[in-house]
Formats: structure tokens, C-alpha cells, sequence
């Protein structure tokens, strides 16, 4: 019985530490290209984060939050990337990418692009400053063309 009640007592009372220890943080941005050669990038950030919520948004994504969780998924993929580059998390990270960029979600001018590109940027605080470091960029994949309705 003792021992039933100290499996249940963590489930009962949580424990606030998530983490043993906050790492950098990672973000993801895309490049889209005109060509395979084009060295003009402009990077974006994939899903930037809203500066402001509303209480009424606040309160329906602890219920519902598919693009939040999907988010974390991808901060996953970009931490697994960081330590031990996989065809998987690459892949991953860019299907979501196209996915929105189908959608017409992502934000850009460029609509002559041909290819796209995403790297992973790791925001760390050192002491009172915050470094930005690339340790990582995909290879270029070719874009699906874009189907622009008239209305």
C-alpha cells in the first residue's frame, strides 16, 4: 500500500521543475529563393509567437491548441537536429513549413520563389546579453507551385 501511495503522490501533488536546466531556445527561419544559386536571403521566423493574447484566447487554447502543440513538436525536432542531425527532424520541420507555405500563411513578398531553405537559430543568455548562433541549415527544397485564387 506504502508503495502504491508514492506512485501516486507525484501525480497528486506536482512538481513544478519541468527542466533540470533551461538551454538555449530555439527558432526556426526560412529563406525563400528565386534559385538554387540566389545568395540574397532574407530569413523569417516560422510561427512567430503573438506579442499580445486576449483572456477569451487564453482561456480556449488551454482546451484547444493543435498549431501550439504542433509548435512544440517542431522545437523537439529542432533540439534533436542541434545534437544529432536527422533526415527525420529535418524533414519534419520542412513539411510544416511547406504546409503553411500552401496555406498561404507564411510571410513574404517574394512570389517568384522556387525553393526554400529554413535554419535553426539558438537564442542563449550569457550573463546580461542574449547570443545568436546558426548551428543549423537545411538543404534546399524545391517549392510546390502556388495556386492564387482570383477573388
Amino acid at each position: 500500500m506504502l508503495k502504491t501511495i508514492k506512485l501516486l503522490l507525484p501525480a497528486l501533488l506536482p512538481s513544478w521543475r519541468f527542466f533540470d536546466t533551461i538551454g538555449p531556445s530555439p527558432r526556426i527561419q526560412y529563406a525563400l529563393l528565386r534559385s538554387e544559386n540566389d545568395s540574397s536571403q532574407q530569413w523569417y521566423e516560422f510561427r512567430p509567437r503573438s506579442k499580445h493574447v486576449s483572456f477569451g484566447q487564453m482561456l480556449t487554447r488551454m482546451v484547444w491548441n493543435p498549431n501550439w502543440n504542433e509548435s512544440l513538436f517542431l522545437t523537439s525536432c529542432a533540439e534533436r537536429l542541434r545534437e544529432n542531425a536527422t533526415f527525420h527532424s529535418e524533414n519534419e520541420i520542412m513539411r510544416c513549413i511547406i504546409a503553411d507555405f500552401k496555406a498561404h500563411l507564411l510571410s513574404s513578398n517574394q512570389e517568384d520563389a522556387n525553393f526554400i531553405q529554413f535554419r535553426l537559430l539558438f537564442i542563449e543568455r550569457q550573463k546580461n546579453k542574449f547570443e545568436h548562433n546558426v548551428t543549423f541549415y537545411s538543404q534546399l527544397k524545391e517549392l510546390p507551385k502556388r495556386e492564387f485564387s482570383d477573388s
